[in-house]
């Protein structure tokens, strides 16, 4: 494999270090310094003066790709931008989600929530109708649909921007027709053989989530020799096949898929080094709010007991340069996100001498 490109050694502002430091893809982080993870494992750490001097074809692409400013999502009406942190809120239309199944499984009440999300400050609503938790058996496309397109239909007629979360072409291609502007699927289009197609005639953005087996079997022995470049790979690889359905790659955006197929190790890992995955060129996705290795690293806290460890993770990947993170907790995040944005906004303000 290649060698890739990892930013690091990063800092408050660019004042004062002209030609030292890269804007990591166009958004509020910038970097001094790249890890080079070559393709035979070793890892050298290297100052961002004068790093193109070692670059070969592929590590020039990946660092245009790394330092070029995303695209805005069109979501119907809706623009969204990526030059900033987004909050995605998490609306499961099911009966057995890990974290809130039956909570919103009347379409009227998870038409409210979602609302409540928008009006809290979600840039975009995630609705789903089949839980993907670990364990989790497949559901019925007809059932999926009937769970799904009501909430659909009233959030966007609302005004909100809205997202189906689903592996299935039909649930897709039924959600779109009802407003949804975007679909965020956990197989990377690797599910339904007519999914890519769907999104692709469709003109909507897609989010590819990284998976190692599916929801009824992943977590029963994940393993991986370097977590972070095999999911990076993987990803380049859905990307590749994204590409040639007709969908370009400023309408995709990644999810490195945290807990679908890793353990808690594993997940640490990918969140250490979440800036690799800007070297693919899509908007970066992360949802960890309330996931299993929040309670596994604090004492097993339950699913509705880890809204602390979410906002950690949710800051930690805007560190990283994360343009939307997914979550549960639309208030308190976006509220953290306010706080993050204005410690930036202050160290990019130029001092007055």
């Amino acid at each position: 494999m290649r060698t890739l490109l990892r930013p690091t050694g990063f800092v408050d502002s660019p004042f004062s270090h002209d030609g030292k430091v890269a804007r990591l893809a166009g958004g509020l982080n910038w970097f001094a310094q790249a890890e080079l993870i070559h393709g035979d494992g070793r890892r050298e750490l290297v100052a961002v003066e004068g790093i193109e001097a070692r670059f070969d074809e592929a590590m020039a692409s990946d660092w245009t790709r790394l330092t070029s400013a995303r695209a805005p999502l069109t979501m119907g009406a809706r623009t969204i931008r990526l030059d900033q942190p987004q909050v995605m809120g998490i609306i499961n239309v099911t009966p057995d989600s890990f974290s809130d199944g039956g909570a919103f499984a009347d379409a009227r009440a998870a038409a409210e929530a979602g609302a409540a999300m928008a009006q809290a400050g979600a840039a975009i609503i995630d609705v789903g109708g089949e839980s993907t938790r670990p364990g989790a058996a497949a559901v019925w496309e007809g059932d999926e649909i009937e769970r799904v397109l009501p909430v659909v239909q009233q959030l966007a007629a609302g005004g909100a921007a809205v997202s189906i979360d689903t592996r299935k072409s039909g649930v897709m291609s039924a959600a779109i027709a009802a407003g949804a502007g975007l679909v965020n699927d956990v197989s990377a289009l690797s599910w339904d053989p007519h999914s890519a197609a769907a999104v692709s005639a469709a003109g909507v953005p897609v989010v590819l989530m990284h998976h190692q087996g599916d929801p009824a079997t992943m977590q029963d022995a994940p393993h991986y020799g370097d977590v972070l470049v095999e999911v990076f790979g993987w990803l380049e690889e859905r990307i590749a096949a994204a590409e040639a359905a007709g969908i370009p790659r400023a309408r995709i955006l990644v999810d490195p898929g945290i807990g679908f197929g890793k353990t808690v190790a594993h997940n640490l890992e990918l969140f250490n080094g979440l800036a690799l995955f800007h070297g693919l060129g899509c908007g970066l996705v992360v949802g960890a709010s309330r996931k299993r290795m929040i309670g596994a690293l604090s004492g097993e806290a339950p699913a509705d007991q880890r809204l602390a460890g979410s906002l950690a993770l949710a800051l930690k990947a805007l560190d990283q340069g994360a343009q939307i993170v997914r979550v549960h907790d639309v208030p308190e995040t976006v509220q953290a996100i306010k706080v993050w944005r204005g410690l930036r906004d202050q160290a990019l303000t130029p001092r007055l001498v």
